[in-house]
C-alpha cells in the first residue's frame, strides 16, 4: 500500500462510509443529498489517496474488500463521536451530559427536591440519574459520579461525605401513639433492611436488650418507610431523607434516640479526569450539602 498523505478529505471519508453501510452509492447519495456521480468520484478519490481499493464494482451494489472492512467500524465510530460532540451545540451553547448513579432513598429523598435549583444555575450540563441500592460500579456503568451510603472505604474512587444520616424509629401516627417508651417496640412489627446490625445498634443506643426480629426485609429504605407510613410496621430510617413526610406528619418519630451507621458520599473514580460538568456538580452538590446540615443543626440548637 502507498504510504498515506495527511489530510485526508472528510467529504471522501463520509462518502466512503455511507457507502460502505449501505453498499451501494445511490442510497449513499441520498442520505447525503448529493447525486451518485458525486459520490463514486469521492470514494474513486479516496481510494487514489491510499493506493487500494475499497469497494468491489458488482452488477447490483458494492462488495466489501479487506481493507474497507477495517476501515469503517474505525469512521462510523468517528463520525458517530463527532455527531454526537455537535449535538450538543443547541443554541450555541456546549450541553455537556453528566451521568451520576444514586441510592434511591438520597434521589428521591434529598437531591430530586434540589435537582431545580441546579437546572437553573447550570442550563447547559444534561443530568442523567440512575438509581441503584448501593450496589454500583462506575467504570462499568459508564458515571461521572455515584452518591452512595456507607463508611466511605471504597479504595478505588475519591470519596467525599456529603450527609450524616443516623437512623431512627419512624412510623404512621396510630402506631407512634401507642408507643410510650422504647419497651413498646417488642410489641410492634419491626421493618428490616438488608443492614441486618442496624435494630441492634439502635438498641444498644437506647438500652434495651435486642430481641429477635421477624419483620419484612427490604433492599430500599425507601420501600421500607412507605410500608411504615402505610402502616406495615416500625422502620429505622434516615429522618433527613423523609423530612417532607415528617412535616407533612405521614410520619412520626417517637423517640430521640439516634444509631449512626453510615453516611451519604459523593464518589467518582480516582481514574477519571474531572471535565467542566463534572466539576460544577460536585461543587454544586457539596455546597447544598454543607448548607442542608448547617440548616439542620440551627434547627437543632433552637
Amino acid at each position: 500500500m502507498a504510504s498515506i498523505r495527511p489530510h485526508l478529505p472528510l467529504n471522501a471519508l463520509r462518502a466512503f462510509e455511507s457507502s460502505a453501510r449501505h453498499l451501494s452509492f445511490t442510497r449513499a447519495a441520498l442520505e447525503l443529498n448529493v447525486t451518485q456521480a458525486a459520490v463514486s468520484q469521492q470514494v474513486r478519490m479516496l481510494e487514489e489517496r491510499l493506493g487500494t481499493t475499497l469497494f468491489k464494482r458488482l452488477p447490483r451494489g458494492l462488495g466489501m474488500t479487506d481493507e474497507s472492512r477495517a476501515l469503517l467500524p474505525v469512521l462510523t465510530d468517528a463520525f458517530g463521536r463527532i455527531e454526537g460532540v455537535l449535538k450538543q451545540f443547541e443554541g450555541g451553547h456546549f450541553h455537556e451530559v453528566l451521568t451520576i448513579g444514586v441510592v434511591g432513598t438520597f434521589a428521591v429523598g434529598w437531591l430530586l427536591p434540589r435537582l431545580k435549583s441546579f437546572r437553573e444555575t447550570h442550563p447547559f450540563v444534561e443530568l442523567r440519574l440512575l438509581t441503584h441500592n448501593n450496589l454500583v460500579d462506575l467504570a462499568a456503568e459508564g458515571l461521572d459520579f455515584a452518591i452512595r451510603f456507607g463508611d466511605g472505604a471504597w479504595p478505588a474512587t475519591h470519596n467525599v461525605i456529603l450527609l450524616d444520616a443516623p437512623l431512627t424509629v419512624l412510623c404512621a401516627p396510630d402506631i407512634a401513639r401507642r408507643l410510650a417508651t422504647p419497651f413498646d417496640l417488642a410489641k410492634e412489627t419491626l421493618l428490616r433492611s438488608y443492614r441486618t446490625d442496624e435494630w441492634t445498634g439502635w438498641f444498644n443506643a437506647a438500652g434495651l436488650d435486642p430481641w429477635p426480629i421477624n419483620g419484612p426485609v427490604f433492599d430500599s429504605s425507601r420501600l421500607m418507610v412507605e410500608a411504615a407510613v402505610q402502616g406495615a410496621g416500625i422502620a429505622l430510617a434516615p429522618p433527613v431523607m423523609f423530612a417532607r413526610e415528617l412535616q407533612a406528619e405521614l410520619l412520626f418519630r417517637p423517640f430521640d434516640m439516634e444509631v449512626r451507621t453510615g453516611s451519604y458520599w459523593l464518589t467518582w473514580l480516582k481514574s477519571r479526569r474531572m471535565s467542566p460538568a463534572t466539576e460544577l456538580f460536585r461543587h454544586w452538590i457539596l455546597a447544598a450539602a454543607a448548607d442542608a446540615m448547617a440548616t439542620r443543626g440551627n434547627d437543632r440548637s433552637n
